[in-house]
């Protein structure tokens, strides 16, 4: 393998030494131990792989455009296809988009409709996903084991929330300047690219399960009997699910599409696990049990359904705590993912992230993301069941209404916990506490039912201190 894998790697300069036993192997695989892949041969490799119209335009960016099409593809442009996928610059990534998409590259004034860059992109998502499924990572699993699943129609709307921009307003064309534009700032897609470029060139068959662990050590051929195995990687774009624990069967509202969507919006640090903590389908519909159990939990994302099917929600950075005034900072954020998909980011024009409050006559009492008093960008009353959605929101930019009118009826609502879960200062000082400060659930009914904290007082007692005549 070694010997024959730098031969290869000598037609192509652009690898580096870690690429070249991937690539060659890969190729040698295809290519059936030649020096040249046919067109068919790709096809049928990579079919189980990827979506049949990735596919396609595979082809074209590696065998030319119809009318012009070379009958065979060898290693340099092979290996090219995967170092411009894989950590090309944006020109280099735009040449393959065009290519694929049978536009001569070359020429600053080609266009292309938008709705042929909607579906590239859509093959790209697809792909991805379908990557994340063969892979079947420890992310993944954390996921379907609980019943989420892959759903085709929220495959559409993330690739549309990805392409939607691309174009500039009032146009339906997609110059080369747009596409840049549109890459620079779009790095979710970029990602998926180069995952789905990962996964094709890490594929390849396992002679036994013997072998596997040594040719994944030394990057060998791996032909054999066809037994297939996929190169798994970290899918960091997906967080690992927890605290579902008995669950199999999970009510989920949302599929592992939408997580990506979400989980892709968030500040770095809260990406890498989702905490379980309320669903109305399986803790009921109760504004108390809600608070309960998601008070002092970190950073949340909120998630509701209303009566009408739309889905929407928003992130809110502070522990959810009962108090008159806004808390939260500029990284919270609004979203819709159903009829679309769109994430709405702070404007800075005010500091009105989120808002929890109760037994107030002369303040809103019930939980509140986003706008002011009486025009909210989303709420929940105390009352359970309704909510608002107001048509503009000066706290979120480009806001659209979330729900599909102004005053809804919720039907389901989901909470999770991202990142870990903070430590409280009794906790680092090892410190038990009240059982009130285990049991937020009955700390927030009690507050509900506007009772005193007795035990807090009881808490505020230094008997270490007190004489015996105080005792």
């Amino acid at each position: 393998m070694g010997n024959s894998s730098q031969k290869l790697a000598e037609k192509c300069s652009l690898l580096n030494k870690n690429e070249v036993p991937v690539v060659a192997s890969s190729f040698k695989l295809v290519s059936k131990n030649s020096d040249r892949i046919k067109e068919d041969e790709l096809k049928k490799f990579w079919l189980s792989q990827i979506d049949p119209r990735l596919s396609q335009y595979i082809t074209n960016f590696l065998f030319g455009p119809l009318g012009n099409r070379n009958p065979v593809v060898e290693f340099q442009r092979f290996a090219e296809l995967y170092v411009y996928c894989v950590r090309g610059t944006i020109d280099e990534r735009i040449t393959v988009l065009m290519a694929s998409l049978g536009q001569d590259d070359t020429q600053e004034t080609c266009e292309i409709a938008y709705p042929l860059i909607k579906e590239y992109v859509e093959a790209v998502v697809s792909s991805y996903m379908r990557a994340l499924r063969l892979e079947s990572g420890p992310q993944y699993k954390s996921w379907e084991q609980r019943g989420f699943r892959v759903v085709k129609d929220c495959i559409q709307k993330l690739a549309e929330s990805l392409a939607y921009d691309v174009v500039q307003q009032g146009t339906q064309k997609v110059t080369r300047a747009d596409a840049e534009r549109w890459l620079h700032k779009n790095p979710v897609f970029l990602r998926m690219l180069e995952h789905v470029f990962l996964h094709l060139y890490h594929y390849r068959a396992i002679k036994n399960p013997n072998e596997d662990k040594r040719e994944k050590e030394d990057g060998g051929s791996g032909q054999g009997s066809g037994k297939v195995k996929a190169f798994c990687l970290e899918e960091s774009l997906l967080p690992t699910c927890e605290n579902i624990h008995y669950m199999p069967d999970y009510p989920t509202i949302i599929d592992i599409s939408q997580i990506i969507f979400i989980n892709s919006q968030l500040p770095a640090e809260y990406q890498s696990k989702w905490r379980f903590l309320f669903s109305s389908q399986i803790h009921g519909e109760s504004f108390s049990t809600l608070l309960g159990r998601i008070m002092d939990q970190g950073a949340t994302v909120l998630l509701v359904e209303d009566t009408n099917g739309y889905i929407f929600g928003g992130f809110a950075t502070d522990s959810w705590a009962l108090s008159p005034n806004f808390v939260g900072d500029d990284q919270a954020f609004l979203f819709t993912l159903r009829p679309r998909m769109r994430c709405f980011s702070a404007t800075n024009y005010n500091n009105h992230y989120q808002y929890l409050n109760l037994h107030q006559q002369t303040m809103p009492n019930g939980l509140g993301m986003g706008g002011q008093f009486g025009y909210w960008g989303l709420w929940l009353d105390s009352e359970y069941g309704i909510g608002e959605c107001s048509e503009t929101c000066t706290t979120y930019k480009n806001y659209i209404q979330l729900a599909a009118t102004k005053n809804f009826k919720i039907r389901n609502i989901e909470v999770w916990g991202v990142g870990d879960k903070p430590k409280k200062e009794d906790e680092d000082e090892g410190i038990s506490g009240s059982i009130l400060d285990r049991d937020q659930e009955a700390k927030a009914i009690l507050k509900i039912a506007g009772r005193d904290l007795h035990s807090d007082g009881y808490r505020e007692v230094d008997l270490e201190h007190m004489t015996e005549h105080e005792k």
